[in-house]
């Protein structure tokens, strides 16, 4: 049987969003979607029937939400309702001798044109065109982990910048690298393996940069239990505006930005959980379940338009929605504790993001 979240009162925009899924994605995003990858995605019709756990509200989320379904070895695009509408790789996507394996972070570029995938244990990143199907930029050698030209050691969470440049926090050499797809001249904050907390010229294993509204970036360091904001471009470009511990972490992943002076992280450790703080390093909120409701290595959190949080809850194999005013879960993809492939299923799924303009990257 599905897990059960029980019941919530109707959501106060469900009229507006109450069945739209892929569809409605912001005004900006539908004009290119015409002829991108937005379209594509809007248009697919789905793939399985809706398979959320009981009790799941689909009014919660905007739309839908691409998961790297990590030990799937895949990219699965969920709606609201629950229906899987794209998967990647499918048979014909890969050309001979390509490689897509153990994708653990996923973005869209701000068009919506692509997703950004960084294969963790495989050791690269690589750059999909939705419309085409295909990989349109690697870099990394599969399988190869190094601190040697052109290769990454446990990259995670890439994203493009708007001058175009892939970011990458590039854990085991403790660098922020970025690099320019079209010519692949890389630069680099953080001295290669030297993992230690000492930003812009150091850095204890950096496992996310995600932007802020005011052009910053918040750098999520592992070593130390770290936060850093600071900006990572421009001629301000390794400016450190603070650091501080989030509260009770001991593993720290991909801190983002909610609110002015109001941040987001989760613990990837067993069990996990999910908090705000400041920058001050002040708790405002937490969610930690115990028991049989408890998360397992939640490894990445994105607050909701509405004021709900999803996260991946990864090795407990599902994703979910948390009210925070309740502290309950009010939608959930994927079986408690039960890994799978088919509908309503994932495979340690170790990040996610949703259709621009709710993208956690959107702000960039």
């Amino acid at each position: 049987m599905a897990h059960s979240l029980g019941t919530r009162s109707p959501h106060k925009r469900t009229a507006l969003i109450a069945g739209i899924c892929l569809a409605l994605m912001g005004s900006a995003v539908q004009a290119a979607a015409s002829n991108s990858p937005g379209g594509d995605l809007a248009s697919a019709g789905p793939l399985t029937k809706a398979a959320l756990a009981r009790g799941s509200d689909p009014s919660v989320l905007p739309g839908a939400i691409a998961i790297a379904d990590e030990g799937n070895n895949r990219i699965v695009v969920v709606d609201p309702q629950g229906r899987v509408r794209w998967i990647f790789p499918q048979k014909g996507d890969l050309k001979p001798g390509q490689v897509f394996r153990t994708p653990d972070d996923v973005f869209f570029s701000a068009d919506g044109r692509s997703l950004i995938v960084t294969e963790s244990e495989n050791q690269m990143v690589s750059i999909i065109d939705i419309a085409t199907r295909k990989i349109s930029f690697q870099y990394g050698v599969a399988g190869k982990e190094s601190s040697r030209k052109g290769h990454l050691a446990n990259p995670d969470d890439a994203i493009l910048l708007k001058d175009g440049r892939l970011l990458i926090a590039d854990i085991k050499n403790c660098r922020l690298l970025f690099i320019n797809p079209k010519t692949r001249k890389t630069s680099q904050l953080g001295t290669t393996r030297s993992c230690v907390h000492r930003p812009p010229r150091q850095f204890g294993s950096p496992n996310g940069a995600f932007p802020m509204k005011d052009g910053r970036y918040l750098v999520t360091e592992i070593n130390g239990n770290w936060v850093d904001a600071m900006s990572l471009t421009g001629t301000s470009a390794g400016k450190v505006s603070w650091s501080v511990h989030p509260p009770g972490i001991a593993y720290p992943s991909d801190t983002s930005e909610v609110a002015p002076n109001v941040y987001l992280t989760v613990d990837f450790s067993k069990p996990g959980q999910i908090i705000e703080f400041n920058s001050k390093g002040k708790l405002l909120w937490r969610f930690r379940p115990t028991g049989k409701s408890a998360l397992d290595h939640t490894s990445l959190a994105h607050a909701l338009p509405n004021g709900d949080v999803i996260a991946t809850d990864d090795r407990n194999h599902r994703v979910i929605v948390v009210d925070p005013k309740t502290n309950k879960i009010v939608w959930q993809y994927g079986k408690y504790r039960v890994a799978g492939k088919g509908a309503g299923r994932l495979n340690n799924p170790d990040g996610l993001d949703l259709l621009p303009p709710n993208s956690l990257l959107f702000s960039d």
